[in-house]
Formats: C-alpha cells, structure tokens, sequence
C-alpha cells in the first residue's frame, strides 16, 4: 500500500540527489555487462591522461559516473554519501546550484588528478625517447604507457559535498563507522582532507586511490562556495 500522506521512499529524495544516484548505478551494471559484447566503458569513459590513445576532453566529466567494476563498494558509499548529505545540501541551495556544484567539483577534481599525473610522468614526458621499460621485459611508447592511467568514481564531488556540508552545518554531529562518537561536521572535514592530503604525499606503494583528486573536490567546492556567499550577499540572499 502506498502512503497516500507521504508518498513512497524515491519520492522524498530531491530530484538531483536522486538521478544522480540512479544514473550511477546504472552506469555501473552497463559497465559490469557491456564487456560481454566487447564494449568496456571504463576504457571509453574513465578519465586518462592527455597524450593517452584513449584520451578525450568528455572524460572529465563522464569518469565521475563511473566506479570500480571489481567492488560494489566504491559505488555503494560514493551514493551513501550523496544521498546522506547531497540530499541535504539540495534542498538548501535547490536543485540547480546543486547541480552545478556537483558537476564543478567533479570536473575540479579530474583537473586536479591529471596535474598531479603531470607531475609524476614528468620524467617520461620530458625524455627524448619514445619507449618506456615498464618492468618485466616490457616495452611500451608512451601513448600506449599513459594509457594505464586512468582515474574514476564520483568521490571528488562526494568530498565537494562533504566540505560544502562542513561549511553550512559546521556544528552538526556526525559519526564515523564503527565509532559511536559524534564528531562536529567541520572537524570531520577536517580530518579527511588532512588524511587525503597525508596520503596524496606519502604516495604509498599499491595504494591506488586518487588522493589529490579528492582534494581537488574540496578545493573547487570551497572557491565554489565562497563566490556563491560573496554573490549572495551583494544581492540580499544567501545560498537560495
């Protein structure tokens, strides 16, 4: 039966902070099934690094849609977090700024991503030779060498959302897994983004997960919002 007060669960989702999730997901099951007949997405879609044979400009934004094909996780609590706080922050800003933040901080963080991939392939950019021992007795050109990297998921624009969450309700406890103390959002925000940034540095060898891109998110979010405050108040408002 329905609730004829209240309507069903999907229905009191903010439109965005729904299809969002849903178009995630989606794309998650296609890129589960697609190889079946021959199409990998995260090939086409995944975000690589320029000079890579399957790089292109539309990368930056559809890699956000894509998510590790090997664990349900990276979906499951990049969409925990949207729904948790992007629904949140959607019905403060509306639907419009809400979008806007997200494909901003999305998009920030793959810039960010392919400057600190920059930086770490200097050396091979920079070298005469077209060829890179990769290890193992194998040889790559560099196109074909920039074409392991490649980046996706939505946690830059999850980060994003956390920072902006932060930012409007500093004071509001939350809570970490598996521990039952409340810790004050700003704080929260805090320790992620010094956590990121310690790891970003540290580079730890296996760990794959794109550290500055996450701050990268939190960067973009935080000019992002500190405009929008800056605009609003000129015009008498603030956040609508």
């Amino acid at each position: 039966m329905m609730n004829q007060n209240g309507g069903g669960f999907l229905d009191r989702i903010p439109v965005v902070t729904k299809n969002l999730i849903i178009i995630n997901l989606l794309f998650w099951v296609a890129s589960l099934s697609l190889p079946k007949i021959g199409i990998n997405l995260i090939d086409l879609l995944g975000l690589h690094f320029p000079g890579a044979k399957d790089f292109y400009p539309f990368q930056l934004i559809s890699y956000m849609f894509m998510h590790d094909t090997h664990s349900f996780a990276h979906v499951f609590f990049n969409m925990f977090a949207v729904y948790m706080f992007g629904r949140v922050l959607e019905n403060v800003w509306g639907p419009k700024r809400f979008l806007i933040f997200y494909m901003v901080t999305g998009i920030g963080a793959g810039l960010v991503q392919e400057l600190t991939w920059y930086f770490d392939l200097r050396d091979v950019i920079n070298a005469p030779q077209e060829l890179v021992n990769i290890g193992g007795g194998q040889i790559l050109n560099k196109e074909e060498f920039y074409n392991l990297f490649v980046t996706v998921g939505a946690s830059g624009a999850v980060f994003g959302i956390l920072l902006a969450f932060g930012m409007l309700f500093p004071n509001v406890p939350l809570y970490l897994m598996f521990v039952p103390i409340p810790i004050k959002a700003k704080y929260f925000v805090i320790f992620y983004g010094l956590a990121e940034l310690t790891m970003g540095v540290a580079n730890f060898s296996g760990d794959s997960v794109a550290h500055f891109a996450h701050l990268g998110g939190m960067l973009f979010g935080y000019i992002l919002i500190k405009y929008w405050k800056k605009k609003d108040l000129s015009n008498g408002q603030f956040f609508i």
